[in-house]
């Protein structure tokens, strides 16, 4: 099969580009591929632009974002500082603490062994008081309920005993009061029991002292009483003790005894209904 249409479709194209070509070359053509171009090339440009400005923008917020990380990791590691200084700060006071103690605990060591010691010492001491008690007033005392602790428990011991000599004190300085006149008529009553105690422990025997003294007033009574007879004595011989015989005193005092009680009445003397169980005084 023969085409006799190519030849005319070839001449056809040809003639098309050479009408192009002349287009092109002509100035307004030109212009408007020049702002075709330009157009083309804004557009390029400002797409470039925009995504410029997307990264520009997606860069700013990461770096907004990294700013914040960063203060805030910066917070964090302040704070961490601060933790960190507190921590070698507390460390630093408890090894300090620590350093402390250790120095003290020598010493308070040394203290409770002092202390230990002290306490026997006073245990000691309050014991050997409680037995000179026992020695003294023959009362001895146990603690229904004790503490169980040596040294409470011999302090509660030294109370009763303390108590004990408390009351005996106080019961012999109420006899002594009144014995105190009988004794020492011409002398001022002492304002202290030891002192009145004192009194009561001369040298000489206050009791032979006293017995004698009233044997003295027994004597003048017995004188006065015989004088009061109108009987006639021979007072030279009475006197004369030299031919007393102390045998035939004695008797002579036993044979007057059943009238000693009418005497004493006379003499404004009352009794005891108790015998007398003192010797006589030569």
């Amino acid at each position: 099969m023969i085409h006799t249409s190519r030849p005319s479709s070839v001449l056809m194209m040809r003639e098309k580009h050479q009408l192009l070509m002349w287009l092109l070359e002509r100035p307004m053509i030109k212009e408007l591929i020049r702002i075709g171009a330009q157009f083309i090339g804004y557009r390029e440009y400002a797409k470039k632009l925009a995504e410029a400005n997307k990264l520009v923008d997606t860069l700013a917020q990461k770096l907004e974002q990294s700013e914040t990380a960063r203060k805030k990791a910066e917070l964090d590691a302040s704070k961490a500082k601060a933790e960190a200084d507190k921590a070698k700060a507390e460390a630093a006071g408890v090894k300090d603490l620590q350093k402390r103690l250790d120095d003290a605990e020598t010493p308070l060591n040394e203290h409770k062994a002092a202390q230990a010691t002290r306490e026997k010492a006073i245990i000691k001491r309050l014991n050997t008081q409680n037995r000179r008690f026992v020695g003294r007033t023959n009362q001895e005392f146990e603690l229904e309920d004790p503490d169980n602790d040596p040294l409470l428990d011999a302090l509660s011991v030294l109370e009763f005993h303390g108590t004990e000599v408390r009351e005996g004190i106080e019961q012999a300085d109420a006899g002594l009061l009144r014995l105190f006149p009988y004794f020492f008529p011409k002398k001022a009553e002492p304002k202290t029991f030891l002192a009145l105690a004192k009194d009561f422990n001369p040298p000489e025997d206050l009791g032979l002292k006293m017995r004698q003294e009233n044997m003295k007033i027994a004597v003048e009574s017995t004188v006065a009483l015989v004088a009061d007879s109108q009987q006639t004595i021979d007072w030279t011989k009475i006197g004369d003790t030299e031919q007393i015989e102390q045998t035939k005193w004695r008797s002579l005092i036993k044979a007057a005894k059943p009238n000693t009680k009418k005497i004493l009445s006379y003499l404004g003397i009352k009794p005891s209904s108790t015998p007398s169980s003192s010797k006589p005084e030569v």
